[in-house]
């Protein structure tokens, strides 16, 4: 899913123009995924367009395939759900892809699907990313993520600190909530007998599980919270 964080017009310094004109000239050509030359993550965030969800590995820029109407729905029912709640209680900022998330300088670039950021750690928004881990990570597996999703960002998320990661399986109706221990290591959290999850990263926030797969209406669930 992409949201409108707001319009930008960037200016593009003169040693990158040669650049920008190989990734548009290539993003035109192909139908499928564009290809890229290699670049820095600095030039990454200068050059490729804000139209092409992407993410930065390794030197390499990985496009994203296209997402499911049930990948998108789920998507915006939590953006619209847990920024109403992050306002209410003053909490932070949500964000949703394609913003980029580069939690240390050896990892990769992630555009997750919705990340938070705390408060006290506001200081390390840049213009187009992250400069550091989110307090909260969610990402929305799709088929061809499955794997990544699970393997490499659940390593780079744990590495890079992220503090609480959510996996979300719309197709499997699989949930899983893990959240970094003393020792810097993943443990899944646990849900309740009733079926009520309750997030360490966003103090007071508590989701009938349920909810993912039925998608209620917003202001039956903020009603819940007692928001309205």
């Amino acid at each position: 899913m992409k949201c409108n964080l707001g319009v930008y017009t960037p200016t593009v310094p003169a040693d990158s123009v040669v650049m920008v004109r190989e990734v548009e000239s290539r993003y035109l050509l192909s139908s499928a995924k564009p290809s890229f030359p290699k670049m820095t993550y600095e030039q990454f965030l200068r050059t490729v367009p804000d139209d092409i969800h992407a993410e930065w590995v390794e030197g390499e820029v990985v496009p994203m395939t296209p997402v499911s109407r049930d990948h998108n729905e789920l998507s915006a029912f939590f953006l619209a759900l847990l920024r109403h709640y992050v306002e209410a209680q003053d909490l932070g900022k949500i964000f949703c892809e394609p913003f980029q998330m580069k939690t240390g300088p050896n990892l990769p670039g992630r555009s997750p699907d919705l990340l938070f950021v705390a408060k006290k750690r506001l200081s390390q928004l840049k213009r187009n990313h992250l400069q550091g881990p989110a307090d909260l990570v969610i990402e929305i597996i799709s088929p061809e993520s499955r794997a990544r999703d699970r393997g490499d960002k659940f390593y780079e998320y744990e590495q890079g600190g992220v503090r609480e990661y959510w996996l979300i399986d719309p197709v499997r109706k699989q949930v899983e909530f893990y959240a970094l221990d003393k020792n810097g290591i993943y443990r899944l959290m646990n849900v309740g007998e009733d079926g009520i999850f309750r997030s360490q990263a966003l103090k007071g926030l508590w989701l009938q599980v349920s909810w993912l797969w039925q998608l209620p209406p917003l202001m039956t669930v903020l009603k819940s919270w007692k928001l309205v």
